[in-house]
């Protein structure tokens, strides 16, 4: 089968089209038939070695997060899935293989697809869909009435960040540009703020919590947004001790380096009053089940900027570095 192989940390040179064995599934497990697979900035971030102290890959690993497919075969006590399903899926984080004609996944981290959305469609969802979700839901523990910042609304996780604040029943505000100031709102948004004819933390104050999506000086201009007592969540800050041991079930080691790399951003925080938490998503079948549900039921609408077939992979990569999508980027292995 073709698949898109990381051989090394680097530039875009580093992971290339190349010819693999096709996998079989082992107990527990599912072998999809991969029909599209969404990309992300963890993909190229992983793959220029930023994610080495996390995770360090036995190379050559064929690379890629999420995808959608058509279950072919499932090993022994598999019982929630049966071939012919249509499913998607955050892959295991340790384990990748996205970016290929066929993956093994274990059946926990797998959940049937939407039927109201296209393969191409759903391939957009899992990894940035179930940030949002775990990010407000579940750290920041968003409730009906409150006052909501999401940093960079229009990008892949904001765009799914502002229509589940609003599903949960907060008012949102988020930053965009002049040309996704439309689309934002369109998906819910009550504040849209340019930033690059206003600063937001000029324009914001004693908000309920915040989920930066940015990162540096955005990040750090957040805690003066919220009010003393209030939460920053973010997926583009520097992990903190907590994301060792939650998130990644790591020892006292990681934990140390995590707190001596994020005691800039945790001293900012302190001075506002706010607490700090840097959240590395979870891959979780039942949670994409409840995503799929809303997506069914016309509560969340998927945003896909651009598709690209799987043999201009490295093409797409170029476009999403870039850093303007608005929205998801998608490669098709079965147009």
């Amino acid at each position: 089968m073709r698949a898109f192989v990381l051989t090394r940390y680097g530039g875009p040179d580093a992971m290339e089209l190349r010819d693999v064995p096709r996998p079989s599934p082992g107990p527990g497990e599912v072998l999809i038939h991969v029909y599209a697979a969404g990309l992300n900035p963890v993909d190229f971030k992983m793959r220029e070695g930023m994610l080495r102290v996390i995770s360090r890959y036995p190379l050559p690993i064929i690379a890629g997060s999420e995808l959608s497919g058509v279950v072919v075969s499932k090993g022994s006590g598999v019982t929630s899935l049966a071939e012919g399903d249509r499913v998607f899926t955050r892959v295991d984080k340790k384990r990748l293989g996205a970016f290929a004609e066929f993956a093994v996944v274990r059946e926990e981290l797998v959940a049937k697809m939407p039927s109201s959305v296209d393969f191409t469609t759903a391939a957009g969802v899992p990894l940035a869909g179930l940030t949002a979700l775990q990010a407000l839901r579940d750290e920041l523990r968003v409730t009906s009435d409150q006052n909501i910042f999401i940093s960079g609304g229009a990008g892949g996780v904001g765009t799914f960040a502002i229509q589940l604040g609003k599903w949960l029943g907060a008012h949102i505000a988020t930053t965009a540009s002049a040309r996704g100031e439309e689309m934002v709102r369109k998906l819910g948004a009550d504040v849209v703020v340019d930033y690059a004819r206003e600063h937001f933390d000029q324009v914001l104050r004693d908000y309920d919590g915040a989920l930066d999506l940015i990162g540096g000086d955005t990040l750090l201009k957040s805690f003066g947004v919220v009010k003393r007592g209030a939460k920053v969540v973010s997926i583009a800050g520097v992990p903190e001790p907590q994301t060792a041991s939650k998130d990644l079930q790591a020892g006292p080691t990681l934990a140390t380096l995590f707190w001596a790399a994020s005691w800039r951003i945790r001293h900012q925080a302190r001075k506002y009053g706010v607490a700090y938490r840097y959240l590395f998503m979870r891959p979780s079948g039942t949670d994409l089940s409840e995503l799929a549900t809303l997506i069914d039921q016309q509560k969340l609408e998927i945003v896909i900027d651009r598709t690209f077939p799987f043999a201009h992979i490295a093409d797409a990569f170029a476009y999403l570095e870039q850093g303007h999508a608005k929205g998801k980027v998608v490669v098709q292995m079965v147009e």
